[in-house]
């Protein structure tokens, strides 16, 4: 049995894709299971049917990552002659984990409209409807001349200093610590009872929120002393914007036709739904995974040509017409990209861990529609 929790690998997706991102409401995180449970095999899916969960019961699967919610409305009884009952009944009996990331997966850097993008092989720019900004923190530590550098890079490689195009970027100025070792601990400089004075730096950054953890561990690990002294301070500037969708430009533009049939063939489907004049001329295309819609006034405000989203909605469809937004819908299943690719990344990063964690996509098909 691994000595590995589902935790370990679930710290992992988070930090891809944190929870603070998701919007308010979404039933992300944990749907059954435990955070504490042994993990020795890892499942993505787009979706959790039966069908998948009878397939993670197969491979002895321990863990199945979502991107769809298992449990999206509260469920007032778990009824076994349902799907849904059963479902859960499998999972609990053979201990399977469910853990759900869906618009934090959205939204964050990497995650399923970047695939998206990639697989049509647009380059991404922006994203394209801006739901939040990225708090930035002041980060200020003190540290030893001695230690200057390991500290410095410490918290650099977790993410802190970073400006633009420059990295390690930080402030420093000199100054002499005092502090007096108490009965009980092991001090790396000085001894008990005895007030100190050392020349050290107070070294300056920034942090985005979602690093802060993470940089003041590298800064702990990194610090000679028992008890690290630093400071934090929230600033009033602006971090990286984030949002749902992304924005890109075609290398060549071409007609609305001709642009919907690439589309078909990039995520292979049978057919797509085409909203706009076939001769409208296309350069540059947005796109949103899954349902779309009420996004489309703020997808025109961002000059964009055309939206490539799913679930397109008949009347949705003659609001875009009137702003003289094209749209193309290859369906809400286009998502299922984010299998392979998620995988791959999970596996990656499991590996230059030397975590031993299989992962693997699901090989199930969730599209609902048949075509005729």
């Amino acid at each position: 049995m691994s000595n590995l929790k589902n935790q370990d690998v679930i710290g992992i997706l988070n930090r891809l894709a944190p929870k603070s991102y998701a919007f308010e409401g979404d039933k992300i995180g944990l749907h059954v299971g435990s955070l504490s449970e042994p993990v020795d095999k890892v499942m993505v899916t787009l979706d959790v049917l039966e069908s998948v969960v009878d397939e993670a019961i197969e491979q002895d699967i321990d863990l199945i990552i979502a991107h769809h919610p298992l449990i999206f409305k509260p469920l007032k009884s778990i009824d076994l002659s349902t799907e849904k009952g059963r479902i859960i009944k499998k999972l609990i009996n053979h201990n399977i984990s469910v853990y759900v990331a869906h618009t934090n997966l959205d939204i964050t850097s990497g995650g399923v409209n970047d695939m998206l993008m990639k697989q049509l092989n647009i380059e991404t720019s922006d994203p394209l409807v801006y739901t939040d900004s990225e708090e930035i923190y002041k980060f200020a530590v003190y540290v030893p001349t001695t230690h200057e550098e390991f500290v410095r890079n410490a918290i650099s490689e977790a993410g802190a200093g970073h400006i633009g195009n420059y990295s390690h970027c930080t402030f420093n100025s000199e100054g002499v610590g005092t502090f007096m070792p108490l009965e009980g601990t092991d001090p790396h400089i000085g001894s008990t009872n005895k007030l100190e004075k050392v020349e050290e730096k107070r070294m300056e950054t920034i942090v985005p929120k979602h690093l802060l953890d993470k940089v003041v561990r590298a800064a702990e690990k990194a610090h000679p002393y028992e008890e690290m002294a630093y400071d934090l301070f929230k600033l009033e500037i602006e971090g990286e914007k984030r949002g749902l969708g992304r924005k890109g430009k075609l290398s060549k533009p071409m007609p609305l036709d001709e642009f919907a049939n690439y589309v078909k063939k990039a995520f292979n489907v049978p057919n797509v739904r085409m909203v706009g004049a076939p001769e409208k001329t296309v350069h540059s295309v947005g796109v949103i995974g899954g349902d779309g819609n009420k996004f489309i006034q703020q997808v025109k405000n961002r000059g964009v040509d055309v939206l490539i989203t799913g679930d397109v909605y008949y009347h949705t469809a003659h609001d875009a017409l009137g702003i003289d937004l094209a749209m193309i819908d290859p369906g809400h299943h286009i998502e299922h990209v984010m299998k392979n690719e998620l995988a791959a990344y999970l596996k990656k990063q499991v590996e230059e861990r030397n975590m031993k964690v299989s992962v693997t996509a699901s090989e199930i098909v969730t599209e609902p529609f048949h075509f005729i």
